[in-house]
């Protein structure tokens, strides 16, 4: 996802890697009266994934224990969920998390478009095959049943891969595609929601850079302004989503984390969601974007909002303990 900036992570394979010593160490902390949890954010907020699930195999292999069952058994609250995110390969967290945004009673639309929204098709691949493989089904059955009308068609294309692979360019055809998306909005009385989705879901990333600029040229508008003007609902949310990965993806995550944090009560799920999954991404990008559109830190923002261990854990990932 690096064709507007370059991601920077927070967290980082770390040298001198010894998942013997680190199993051991974390044995060492759950065994007995009490947890050393220090122990534990100390070694596994600041191991990569691929790190991690090499320390759960040694565990497995050295002490004869699964490390997961363990740190459940010893673990509680927010901090027990950010420790098993951690643990989980990347594509098994999203698909776990894009199948508790669809469980039981209502649908959790935003998280839905927050985790496909910045995907590429090789990353929406691994977690639809990842996906079927944990519960049994597809992806884009179950999202066909949780949601309807344009919205529906437009996560069906994304999960079915129709975008173009990365690099995926053609001048002439941008100034086509904006000139088919203003007359699908602007150009005409009431709005063909097709053609918006269909482009959006289909071009690559660094062509619907060149179309948001054309179609800025040929309306005077910007391409959030037509489709504020345009669209509503699931669907207005899910391709102005799009349309800011496109534009900056640390500013998309920035404003999702602050409306986290923002007002009553924490939405501690996105909280934890985004700190985890961007972390070996781009999270030093979004803890900058944050700081440079709310004036304070993220590391503040999420210390005023969080507590214990939870807290404590969180900040390591941020890079900030």
């Amino acid at each position: 996802m690096s064709w507007y900036y370059t991601p920077v992570p927070t967290v980082e394979p770390v040298e001198d890697f010894d998942p013997s010593a680190d199993a051991n160490a974390l044995r060492k902390a759950m065994k007995g009266f009490g947890t050393d949890e220090k122990a534990i954010i100390d070694i596994l907020c600041a191991r990569s994934n691929e790190q991690r699930q090499v320390i759960a195999a040694t565990f497995k292999r050295e002490l004869g224990r699964e490390l997961i069952d363990d740190l459940k058994s010893e673990l509680g609250g927010k901090f027990e969920d950010v420790i098993l995110a951690l643990m989980l390969p990347p594509p098994a967290y999203l698909s776990k998390q894009l199948h508790k945004a669809m469980d039981g009673i209502g649908t959790d639309e935003k998280a839905i478009i927050e985790i496909l929204a910045p995907q590429t098709n090789d990353e929406v691949k691994e977690i639809v095959a990842c996906y079927e493989e944990m519960y049994g089904r597809p992806l884009a059955e179950h999202l066909c049943s949780e949601t309807s009308g344009s919205f529906r068609r437009l996560l069906t294309m994304i999960v079915v891969g129709a975008r173009d692979p990365q690099g995926t360019v053609d001048p002439d055809l941008a100034v086509e595609q904006a000139k088919q998306l203003y007359d699908a909005g602007e150009g005409k009385l009431g709005t063909d929601e097709a053609v918006f989705y269909k482009i959006l879901a289909h071009a690559s990333y660094d062509q619907l850079e060149i179309v948001f600029d054309e179609y800025k040229s040929l309306s005077g508008r910007t391409i959030e302004q037509a489709l504020k003007a345009e669209l509503s609902g699931e669907l207005y949310d899910a391709l102005s989503a799009i349309v800011e990965c496109v534009q900056m993806a640390p500013h998309f995550f920035a404003k999702r984390l602050h409306k986290a944090m923002d007002g009553l009560g924490t939405d501690d799920a996105t909280l934890i969601r985004i700190i985890v999954s961007r972390s070996e991404i781009d999270l030093q990008n979004i803890k900058d974007e944050f700081e440079q559109m709310y004036d304070k830190t993220l590391t503040s923002a999420v210390k005023s909002e969080t507590s214990g261990d939870y807290k404590r854990a969180l900040c390591a990932l941020i890079g900030e303990a």
